[in-house]
């Protein structure tokens, strides 16, 4: 671990990126991981955007290179190719966007509360927090005090 007189006087142990608090001591592609929504592929690139080294500890960002990050996070959607976007053709707007943060939350939860609405077999599978996607649900995944076989007696 470095000590601190090897990392300098302007370091900065936490940032704020995108409404969350992101470890300085950590590499910069792997510390934009910690905001819901960015992935290590979405970081790379968004190093890529920016020109900033992925290997480079995230607390020696200064103030502007901090400032161009979080306009890079917020402009992802429009520098990069549609298929790498995690909102393609939202339902209330058609735009492609890319969510991040407290937004991409809220907007699960709107999606999984139209789905209960609605009354589909995801929102039931959903409202009754059972597995959604097809998943085997006989002998895995299971939740409760009775887990097993029974004997005959």
């Amino acid at each position: 671990m470095a000590k601190e007189q090897d990392l300098g006087d302007d370091f900065s142990y936490m940032l704020r990126m995108a409404d969350t608090d992101i470890d300085g001591l950590k590499p910069l592609g792997t510390a934009l991981t910690a905001v819901r929504g960015i992935g290590d592929r979405t970081a790379s690139m968004i190093c890529g955007i920016t020109g900033f080294d992925p290997g480079m500890k995230a607390g020696h960002l200064d103030a502007t290179q901090q400032e161009t990050l979080r306009q890079a996070i917020g402009d992802y959607s429009q520098n990069v190719e549609v298929w790498m976007l995690n909102r393609q053709h939202d339902l209330e707007s058609g735009d492609e966007l890319h969510l991040v943060g407290q937004d991409l939350k809220l907007t699960n939860e709107d999606d999984i509360s139209r789905l209960r609405s609605i009354k589909c077999y995801r929102g039931i599978r959903h409202a009754g927090g059972h597995k959604v996607r097809g998943q085997r649900g006989r002998s895995n995944g299971r939740f409760g005090l009775t887990l097993g076989v029974q004997r005959k007696k």
